[in-house]
This record gives C-alpha cells, sequence and structure tokens, in this order.
C-alpha cells in the first residue's frame, strides 16, 4: 500500500510509521517537526519537512505518492494552547484537516482522521457510545469535532470513505515526558528524574488509557472502512490510581503534589469500544501495567541518556 502519515514524526504517528514499514508499505512522513523528531521516522520511509496548513506541501505530497490511504495524525494537541489561542488550533486543526480533504478527493485516497475521543465528547456519565452526545469544554475537542464533521460531509457529498477514529489517552514510547505530554510520560519523567509527581485537581479524574500498539492496530484496522470508531479499553483509571500504578511499575517512591485544577480538563472520560471491536474486529490486549512497564522502559533509558550528556 502507498500511504501518506501526517505526524509521521511524532509520538503516535511514527509507531504507525514503523508498523507500515514493516508490511512492506510505501510510507510517505509529512511532519514540520514542530513536536515530531527525524530520529523517530523509520529510514524506510520518506520524510518530507512541510505543514499540512501549506497548499503546496500537502498539493506535492499526494501528487508525488498517489497515496491510496492518508493517516493524518497532524495537530495541534495542547489544550491550554487551545484556549490562549482558538484561531491557532483552528487553522491547524480545521484549516489543515480540510487541506488534506481537498488534496485526497483529487487522487481518491481515503483519509484515517485521528480524533480524540475525551476532547470531542466532554464528560462522561458512563463508557461513551459513538452515538453520545458530543459537548466539547475546550476549543481543541470543537477543532476535532468539526472536522471530523467535514470527513463525514465529503463521504455524503463526493462518495468518499474517510474514518475518524476517536482515541482514549494514548501512551506508550516515544511520548515525550517534558513538555504538554501525556500525564503517564509526565509522571514516568518525573520518577526517572527523581521528582515528585504532581497532579491538577483532586486526581479522582478519569481516563481512558490506551496503549500505542493497540491504536496502531486499531488504524490500520480501520483502512477500508467508514464512519466514527471509539479507539480506547472501556476501563476508567483515575489519576491518583494511575500515579500509584506508575510508582509500582518503576520501583520508586514519590510524593503527590496537588496543584490547582487546569481550565478546560474534563472530570470523566472512557470510551465504549463495542463498535471497534464488531466492525473493525480490534480489542485493545495491553494491559496497563503492561503498558506502562514498556514505557517505563523507554523512558528511564532516554532520561539517563540525558543526564549522561548533561554530565
Amino acid at each position: 500500500m502507498r500511504a501518506i502519515v501526517t505526524g509521521g514524526a511524532g509520538f503516535i504517528g511514527s509507531h504507525l510509521v514503523d508498523a507500515l514499514v514493516a508490511r512492506g508499505d510505501d510510507v510517505y512522513v509529512l511532519d514540520d517537526l514542530s513536536t515530531g523528531r527525524q530520529s523517530n521516522v523509520h529510514t524506510d520511509a520518506k520524510l518530507v519537512v512541510g505543514d499540512t496548513t501549506d497548499p503546496e506541501a500537502v498539493g506535492s505530497a499526494f501528487e508525488e505518492t498517489e497515496a491510496e490511504v492518508c493517516f493524518h495524525l497532524a495537530a495541534q494537541v495542547d489544550v491550554r494552547v487551545s484556549v490562549e489561542d482558538p484561531l491557532l488550533d483552528f487553522q491547524t486543526n480545521v484549516g489543515g484537516t480540510l487541506r488534506i480533504l481537498e488534496a485526497a478527493r483529487k487522487q481518491g485516497t481515503q483519509v484515517v482522521f485521528a480524533s480524540s475521543g475525551g476532547a470531542v465528547y466532554g464528560e462522561a456519565g458512563e463508557p461513551l457510545h459513538e452515538d453520545a452526545p458530543r459537548r466539547p469544554l475546550a476549543p481543541y475537542g470543537a477543532s476535532k469535532l468539526a472536522a471530523e464533521e467535514y470527513l463525514a460531509a465529503y463521504n455524503r457529498l463526493h462518495g468518499s470513505g474517510h474514518v475518524s477514529l476517536r482515541y482514549g489517552n494514548v501512551y506508550g514510547p516515544r511520548q515525550d515526558p517534558s513538555g504538554e505530554a501525556g500525564v503517564v510520560a509526565i509522571f514516568l519523567g518525573r520518577l526517572a528524574r527523581g521528582e515528585n509527581l504532581h497532579v491538577f485537581g483532586d486526581g479522582r479524574q478519569t481516563r481512558d488509557y490506551i496503549y500505542v500498539g493497540d491504536v496502531v492496530e486499531a488504524t490500520l484496522a480501520a483502512v477500508g472502512k467508514a464512519g466514527v470508531f471509539n479507539v480506547g479499553t472501556g476501563i476508567e483509571t483515575s489519576v491518583l490510581d494511575l500515579a500509584d500504578a506508575c510508582r509500582r511499575v518503576a520501583g520508586v517512591e514519590a510524593e503527590t503534589i496537588f496543584e490547582p485544577a487546569r481550565l478546560g480538563e474534563l472530570e470523566r472520560s472512557v470510551l465504549n469500544p463495542a463498535v471497534a471491536e464488531r466492525d473493525l474486529g480490534f480489542r485493545a490486549g495491553t494491559s496497563l501495567d503492561e503498558g506502562l512497564a514498556a514505557t517505563w522502559e523507554f523512558i528511564r533509558e532516554a532520561e539517563g541518556k540525558r543526564a549522561r550528556g548533561a554530565n
């Protein structure tokens, strides 16, 4: 298969590129390297540095590859940035997606879009199915939902077969433990550096944590399908329980420091994965402890190299 992966130098995207290359697919990566790293990109994939909001970069990618599928993972993913600069968030997440959709329409390419379950649905009183009300609490969620609606509109208007995947809270190796990262990487990074864990709010917030390898499996299973699918485990884990699990996996003791809750963050988020299991044949197979152990090994090694380099 000929595939484009936008954001393919990033955390999830680079794992997806690895899986595509391992299958023998021809892979073209479009990434502006603003958050992704060139070192993440498999040497058998072609990396082109470019932005999805740039019509020339997007057009060239589709024309050069004649791709059958575009996995669109490039995005502005920081909730705080979306609150502070919603226009930037819109331009990247909606404008960039429209560029991809137009190029895909001209080439007859399927788009597999990485959305966000927690951000799109808003607060969850129960495990949320795909038809649950969508009530984003931050511009980030609104922009992801708007992009989903554009995919659906193109499907209706042009008969295309695009698919939106609402990921849970993805974690795993290559997630950067500094800056705006997932809480798993932040916690494990702090433990590797001998620091205390900081929790925003009371720590009773719950999330649906899903390992990156499982997310890649679901994303590949979506090729040739159409519609919207949750990609999660259906299991809720509180931030406090996650902190305990991280300490246990790392074998490191650390205090929990409580900070004020952050604007736009959810209290409860968990996805119902039944439709993906039925229609994609996908079911998450990595337990939280297994995924945390793999992530800890990666972060411990990365932090060790960083410390040795500083010395």
